[in-house]
């Protein structure tokens, strides 16, 4: 098991490939794993919101989790996403994902009852005072409904089992805010492709990132070039990628990537409803931004 406190770089949050009657595609999961330990991913997240793990059952879910340990066999650090509205399933899910060997946790806010601010913090430090492996915490109010507030960050930054917090507000402003708790024991990972740079800028450490699905080593290479103080090239690589990331959320994720990466042959394009297939405007639009970005001819 991987020691992920430390952890930098661009976190690929995968895709899990459906097959055309909607069961889990194995072997295109398999294709995704070895396409990512082969162009420099950092870590990979499964069953987060890309994973669509909202639409499949616990057995999926830690057969999934299950499948990528294995295949991964410790190569980069595996995150799953334990996300729940309900505390005690959230806390089941983080229990299942520890004992089957994934190196760390990703934790979301409770959507649709949302909480007040002391349940959203109860809420997470009851998963957190009972698992052995360190957990991001996941602020996306977009589509929870809540957001994690200023106070509650800074509660929770002091917990030795948060590690860090995935900023996925698209505020610059809320993500300037909680800057200030990020340190050695707190990082801070951009949760929206269009934002790394500035949010590394603020400290952040990566990226947990739909658009490393399809262009792993180019994100990797964003973040490496940042910490690695060449802030133009990463500048450079933000902003010529931005009309691939905006077509790739030109619909709700992860409708246009499990379609990108269907297009490059990696996967079915299956998803499990209320999501369905792109429009064609949607498609035609991810088509010239994906020849745009060399991955079609």
């Amino acid at each position: 098991m991987s020691d992920i406190r430390d952890l930098k770089g661009s976190i690929v949050a995968l895709v899990t490939p459906f097959k055309e009657d909607g069961s889990i595609d194995f072997a295109a999961l398999d294709r995704l794993v070895d396409f990512h330990l082969e162009n420099q991913t950092d870590a990979i997240l499964v069953l987060g919101t890309t994973g669509e793990s909202s639409t499949m059952t616990d057995a999926e879910d830690v057969a999934v989790a299950q499948h990528v340990v294995n295949r991964v066999d410790g190569r980069v650090p595996i995150i799953g996403g334990a996300g729940s509205n309900s505390t005690m399933e959230s806390l089941n899910k983080a229990k299942s994902l520890q004992m089957i060997g994934c190196d760390g946790l990703l934790l979301i806010t409770p959507y649709y009852n949302k909480s007040n601010e002391e349940g959203v913090y109860r809420h997470f430090t009851t998963v957190l005072d009972q698992v052995e492996i360190p957990a991001i915490l996941y602020n996306v109010p977009s589509r929870t409904g809540c957001s994690i507030s200023e106070r509650n960050v800074a509660r929770l930054a002091q917990h030795p089992m948060a590690m860090g917090i995935k900023e996925a507000s698209g505020s610059i402003s809320y993500a300037t805010t909680v800057a200030k708790y990020v340190g050695p024991d707190f990082k801070m990972f951009s949760g929206n492709d269009d934002m790394v740079v500035p949010l590394m800028s603020l400290g952040a450490s990566g990226v947990i990132s739909v658009w490393a699905n399809v262009q792993p080593t180019t994100v990797h290479t964003m973040v490496m070039d940042y910490l690695g103080g060449d802030y133009q090239s990463a500048l450079k690589i933000q902003l010529e990628g931005l009309d691939l990331v905006h077509a790739l959320f030109c619909e709700v994720n992860p409708i246009p990537v499990k379609a990108a990466l269907a297009m490059m042959g990696l996967i079915p394009e299956g998803y499990r409803l209320p999501l369905t297939t792109i429009s064609d405007a949607g498609r035609a639009k991810l088509t010239a931004a994906m020849k745009g970005a060399g991955l079609l001819d």
